[in-house]
């Protein structure tokens, strides 16, 4: 069977690939591999996530809910110094090479860890999640990242999320409008479109 990015442990032979890239003005060296997502580029969903998040002025720590490789959590921790980012995926390649990468681009504030959605999360006080989701993984898990995104924010706090039009932004939305008190489209960029919830 062929990996998916969202296989727990990707079978493929490891042939790392090194490159950098610029996300939110800061220049980024990244380790990739094969069984990870988007290993030769930064994806576009995820560039567009990244570089138009805002933090709120809530205080608390941050996650990156599927981090993959990390580009989306490293850019963010490398832009705001004084938060702890969480870092979470099920693929353990991805993992190591999260950490690898931090650890490449000197970050210190995060915490890098596996988990299968939050099943590993312990923190339920996040100032801020975001989420590139895992749309191949089906609409099921996707809704249950908003689901248990919204249980594992501060009160007043934030998901953003960004997800392509031709693959569900509108059932993502009506989703996240059950969920959450306030709901924004913050930004459309060739077909991606940015939700921001703000949990009551």
């Amino acid at each position: 069977m062929a990996d998916h990015y969202y296989s727990q442990k990707p079978d493929s032979e490891s042939r790392p690939l090194f490159w950098d890239f610029s996300l939110r003005g800061h220049l980024l060296h990244f380790q990739t591999d094969q069984g990870v997502f988007s290993k030769k580029e930064v994806d576009y969903g995820s560039r567009v996530l990244a570089e138009c998040v805002q933090m709120p002025d809530l205080k608390g720590p941050v996650l990156d809910m599927g981090c993959g490789y990390g580009p989306i959590g490293l850019a963010l921790a490398k832009s705001f110094p004084d938060r702890t980012i969480h870092m979470v995926d099920l693929n353990k390649r991805a993992i190591e090479l999260a950490r690898k990468n931090a650890e490449k681009n000197h970050i210190g504030n995060t915490e890098i860890y596996e988990s299968n959605i939050f099943e590993n999360v312990r923190t339920d006080d996040f100032a801020l999640i975001v989420t590139n989701p895992p749309i191949r993984a089906g609409k099921k898990v996707v809704h249950r990242i908003f689901e248990e995104s919204c249980r594992h924010l501060a009160g007043n706090g934030e998901l953003w999320v960004v997800i392509q039009k031709k693959q569900g932004a509108p059932s993502a939305r009506k989703k996240m409008e059950e969920l959450f008190k306030e709901v924004d489209l913050i930004g459309k960029d060739k077909g991606y479109y940015v939700f921001r919830g703000k949990k009551s």
